[in-house]
């Protein structure tokens, strides 16, 4: 899913604004002025079209997560975990280390 501005599209296809989508356990909604992009495997991304970002996970995935959004386990002490199971010292060397090209 690639979102652009007022540009929302999935696999290169357009998903016409205020029109859900839903293909293959992925749907696209519009609530309000936001998208909304929710997964079978339980994961929900909204975003106000601007700066604001929400990332909800199932209660199933708890503990089950790492990356940017963190491990789900409601411990501080394992939020900054790399890619390669370290802990990061700062959120600056965080993010770079998920950053993809």
């Amino acid at each position: 899913v690639v979102a652009e501005g007022q540009n929302v599209s999935v696999n290169g296809a357009a998903v016409p604004e205020g029109r859900p989508y839903l293909h293959k356990g992925l749907g696209v909604t519009w609530p309000g002025d936001w998208v909304a992009v929710a997964s079978s495997l339980g994961v929900r991304v909204a975003w106000d079209r601007h700066l604001a970002v929400t990332v909800t996970a199932e209660p199933e995935l708890r503990g089950g997560t790492w990356g940017l959004c963190g491990t789900y386990t409601d411990d501080p002490a394992d939020d900054f975990v790399l890619p390669n199971g370290d802990i990061a010292a700062f959120t600056a060397a965080f993010g770079s280390a998920w950053k993809v090209p």
